[in-house]
C-alpha cells in the first residue's frame, strides 16, 4: 500500500488494524509493515502504551524478539503531538488504550497519515477487549490473525489465562497465557 495523493494533491490517509489473540503474529506483522514503510523512505513513528514493559521500555517486541524503537506513552492524545509531518504511525497493544484512541486515529487519517494499529479483539474470556471494537469498526483494512490452539491444534482466537487471576488486563507471557479455540477454551 501507498499513500496515493488525490485529485487535489493531498495525501489520502487510511486505518489498517491487525488483530488477533496472543502468539497469533500481530506485532510481527505491525513491524514487518513499519519496516517495509521505513524502507520506502516515508517518516514513521510508532507508539505502545507505557505499561507494556514486558519486553523492553522503549521497543515494540514480538514474541519472536523481533524490535523497532517506538515511543511508550501514557494517553493517545499524546500520539497527535508528537506525530506531526508524519506519512505513517504505527500503534502496538491499542487494546490498553484510553476511549480517545479511536478518534486520535481518525484525526490522523484525516491529515492523510497511514495508520497501522495492532491489539487484542478479545480479552481471556472471549470478550471485545477495551477499544479495538470501536477500531475496528472505523478500520479501512482489517487484518484478524490466527495462532495455533496449544490443547488441540485448530486455529485459536482466544489468549487463554492459565492462571485464576482475574481482571480484564494482566500482562503476561507464555506463563500466564496459551492460545486456544473456542471449543477448548471454554472446556472446564
Amino acid at each position: 500500500m501507498f499513500i496515493e495523493p488525490n485529485l487535489w494533491g493531498e495525501r489520502r490517509g487510511w486505518i489498517e488494524v491487525i488483530c488477533g489473540s496472543m502468539f497469533s503474529g500481530k506485532t510481527e506483522e505491525l513491524i514487518r509493515r513499519l519496516k517495509r514503510a521505513k524502507i520506502a523512505n516515508l517518516k514513521v513513528e510508532i507508539f505502545k502504551p507505557a505499561i507494556d514493559v514486558r519486553y523492553d521500555e522503549n521497543k515494540v517486541v514480538s514474541h519472536d524478539s523481533n524490535a523497532i524503537l517506538s515511543t511508550p506513552i501514557d494517553n493517545s492524545q499524546t500520539i497527535l503531538l508528537m506525530a506531526q509531518d508524519v506519512d505513517v504511525v504505527g500503534i502496538d497493544e491499542a487494546q490498553f488504550f484510553d476511549e480517545e484512541i479511536m478518534e486520535v486515529c481518525e484525526k490522523l487519517a484525516l491529515r492523510g497519515v497511514r495508520v497501522i494499529v495492532a491489539g487484542l479483539d478479545m480479552d481471556y474470556l472471549g470478550k471485545p477487549f477495551g477499544q479495538m471494537p470501536h477500531l475496528l469498526a472505523i478500520a479501512d483494512y482489517i487484518t484478524k490473525l490466527h495462532a495455533i490452539c496449544m490443547k488441540c491444534g485448530n486455529i485459536a482466537n482466544i489468549s487463554y489465562r492459565k492462571t485464576s487471576q482475574e481482571g480484564q488486563v494482566l500482562l503476561g507471557e507464555k506463563e500466564t497465557y496459551e492460545p486456544r479455540c473456542r471449543k477448548c477454551a471454554n472446556e472446564k
